[in-house]
């Protein structure tokens, strides 16, 4: 059964091929992450980029350092990557920043593949 996405993801997606299909792979994930925030921008998209992510551990508030790659309209985390393949590590990562950011949904996004839907994971909590 195929899994309908909204219209922001399908917006997210529809950036992320336009960047992918006019840089190819093989670049550095921070030229990637330029690239789709200026696509954004002229798509009109809000987005935070670099966005810090505190931890909350037992009653207090720790500045770890922690940072999202981007966060779409306040609803979507992007995980960028451009790395030779996607690990469970990667995942991990980005799990664990939608629940310490409370964002039900995510995208895992490696841009070092030949087609973007190679590199697009989609996650909800």
């Amino acid at each position: 059964m195929k899994r309908k996405f909204s219209k922001l993801s399908n917006e997210i997606i529809g950036a992320a091929i336009e960047v992918h299909k006019n840089l190819g792979p093989g670049l550095l994930e921070s030229t990637y992450q330029q690239c789709l925030t200026h696509e954004f921008e002229l798509r009109r998209i809000q987005f935070k980029k670099e966005y810090p992510l505190p931890v909350d551990y037992k009653g207090i508030t720790l500045e770890c350092g922690y940072r999202v790659d981007l966060l779409v309209e306040n609803q979507i985390i992007l995980e960028l990557k451009s790395v030779e393949q996607l690990k469970s590590i990667h995942e991990a990562q980005l799990l664990t920043y939608m629940k310490l950011a409370n964002i039900r949904q995510g995208f895992l996004i490696n841009f070092n593949v030949p087609l973007l839907k190679q590199g697009l994971k989609s996650f909800v909590l």
